[in-house]
């Protein structure tokens, strides 16, 4: 197990992985998965990695040829920043945010790299089918029937901090490495998260430097790390990262690109969990004790159960919410609490 302030990488269980075949089948694959899976060579065949192979200008040159002219969103460290997008001693971010031109800012990065300026730049999350023109065409992964959110990862050097996400995901490095850590779910009490309304990219963050972990501040991270897996991935490789496994990100080299592809298992149509616990935090939290576990009990009766104890005394016609949601009935549910919450 790793001391305070050693590093933690090659302590770890490997990701289990698998060298990707031609016509293998990947959405058979995806169903159901439920664990961590590498995907070694998945994309290997993409004209992007192809051109990230040949240099970093070259596939920056590739990227500008299918870039529309608007805006695209960058954080940007300091110079001498060390990569780590995270809070600052006050806990505000540690990097400022802005928009720029595609071109503007890859001008950025080849001025840097000519002046070893360490400066850290990063586009995180951009959506491909709005900032490029034929990108997603020229390199497609097959996943079309599930309808995924398609996303750009793009900079320098990085360390984005152990965080989950609810839909699944899978990530493709297509250009220099990638290192994930990954936690199972059950392990979130032990990786010290922070303010779920103050956050680095709008997703609650583990507080433990993976690359300095001080157990002596947070002595529980040593049973995440205890089933924590870790894997490198190179140009062409994915990883499927199942929903809610918390994943700490580092881009290795000195320019980086993911592409990466979200979907969820339910409806597209159905509420988030992460609104419900707000809510949950703001109407139940600071109730007396009493009283939360009244609530308790009445969630797990509607909501984690959910028998046939609900419903079956009730006429099916008039369940209502209590019926299995449709797109229309969540979407008067969906009015229903945007009328209440307004009040």
């Amino acid at each position: 197990m790793a001391e305070a302030g050693g590093p933690i990488y090659d302590r770890l269980a490997p990701v289990p992985e698998r060298i990707w075949e031609k016509g293998a089948g990947l959405d058979a694959l995806l169903e159901g998965a439920r664990e961590p899976l590498v995907l070694r060579g998945l994309v290997a065949d993409w004209p992007l990695v192809a051109a990230g192979k040949k240099g970093a200008r070259d596939v920056r040159r590739y990227l500008l040829d299918h870039a529309r002219e608007r805006p695209f969103k960058v954080s940007i460290g300091p110079q001498g920043h060390n990569g780590r997008l995270f809070y600052d001693a006050d806990m505000a971010m540690n990097f400022r945010v802005g928009t720029g031109k595609l071109a503007d800012i890859f001008g950025g990065i080849d001025k840097a790299e000519e002046l070893g300026d360490i400066r850290t730049v990063y586009l995180a999350s951009i959506d491909i089918p709005s900032h490029f023109d034929g990108l997603d065409e020229e390199n497609p992964i097959g996943l079309d029937a599930r309808d995924p959110l398609k996303s750009i990862w793009i900079g320098t050097r990085t360390r984005i901090a152990a965080h989950n996400d609810f839909p699944d995901n899978l990530a493709c490095c297509a250009a220099g490495r990638r290192r994930f850590t990954l936690f199972p779910p059950h392990q979130f009490p032990n990786l010290y998260l922070g303010p779920i309304d103050n956050t680095p990219a709008g997703r609650v963050v583990s507080m433990v430097d993976l690359d300095a972990p001080d157990l002596a501040a947070h002595p529980r991270f040593a049973d995440a790390m205890a089933e924590a897996q870790t894997v490198e991935l190179e140009p062409g490789d994915a990883i499927l990262i199942p929903s809610m496994w918390w994943h700490h990100v580092e881009g290795l080299e000195n320019f980086n690109i993911l592409v990466n592809y979200w979907w969820r298992r339910s409806a597209a149509w159905l509420g988030q969990p992460q609104d419900a616990l707000n809510h949950a935090i703001l109407a139940i939290r600071d109730l007396p004790d009493a009283d939360k576990a009244m609530w308790r009990a009445m969630f797990d009766h509607y909501v984690f159960d959910n028998g046939a104890d609900v419903t079956d005394h009730i006429p099916e016609p008039a369940r209502g919410i209590l019926a299995p949601l449709t797109r229309e009935s969540a979407g008067r549910l969906r009015a229903f609490l945007l009328r209440t919450l307004s009040r």
